[in-house]
């Protein structure tokens, strides 16, 4: 069976909110764009992308059920995911309490690979396994062919690619650059929000976890 165009915009559209959502992967591309410039941030988004990616290819695998039945590795990734943002919440919020703008550049200056950090923040976010999971088992008709399997996997992989390279263009651009500098203190607080909170919530969610996991047992 081939994949009508209606059903492929409507699967394209549903991706593209997820991918512009804010969210930890967003906040990211925006805070190295502003911070370290458009090439650090062209690398973090080809990160969040192959994340993505990999993700979607698993999903559309049927692999992705198979994670999502595993909830120890799920946990895993959960805390993997929270201390991470937590601990880039927490550079944020160091960064809102820099004396100058030198200062609060160089708090504010993320350290390590770029593509590594983009790669790490989307491969461990629990919510792209759920919306492919999700996405593939409504978006996909019954017998799918292999063709149309891949017509939507590489549709939605173009589409990401787009997405999150723009996004780096778009805060980089030196207006937004000379914004951050201006208002670096008040951005910095609401990636810290940003990031912060998400770690909050997935705190709440793994705790939740362990528990139904130890009901299980």
């Amino acid at each position: 069976m081939e994949v009508q165009p209606p059903l492929l915009l409507s699967v394209l559209g549903a991706a593209f909110i997820a991918q512009v959502s804010p969210g930890p992967a967003t906040a990211a591309i925006a805070r190295e764009a502003m911070v370290k410039g458009r090439s650090a941030a062209i690398r973090l988004a080809l990160g969040v992308t192959t994340g993505s990616w990999a993700w979607s290819v698993l999903a559309a695998g049927g692999l992705g059920a198979i994670i999502l039945a595993q909830e120890y590795l799920l946990i895993l990734v959960r805390i993997a995911a929270a201390v991470y943002l937590g601990w880039l919440a927490w550079r944020s919020a160091r960064a809102t309490f820099a004396s100058n703008r030198n200062d609060l550049r160089a708090c504010a200056r993320p350290s390590g690979n770029s593509y590594a950090r983009g790669l790490f923040i989307h491969l461990t976010n629990p919510k792209a396994i759920l919306f492919f999971g999700a996405l593939y088992s409504l978006a996909l008709p019954r017998g799918a062919s292999i063709g149309a399997i891949a017509l939507i996997v590489v549709s939605i992989a173009i589409q990401s690619l787009a997405t999150f390279l723009g996004l780096a263009i778009l805060f980089s651009h030196e207006r937004v650059v000379a914004g951050y500098r201006q208002f670096g203190r008040m951005l910095e607080c609401l990636f810290a929000a940003v990031f912060g909170s998400a770690a909050v919530l997935l705190t709440f969610d793994l705790v939740r976890a362990v528990k139904g996991a130890s009901k299980a047992s």
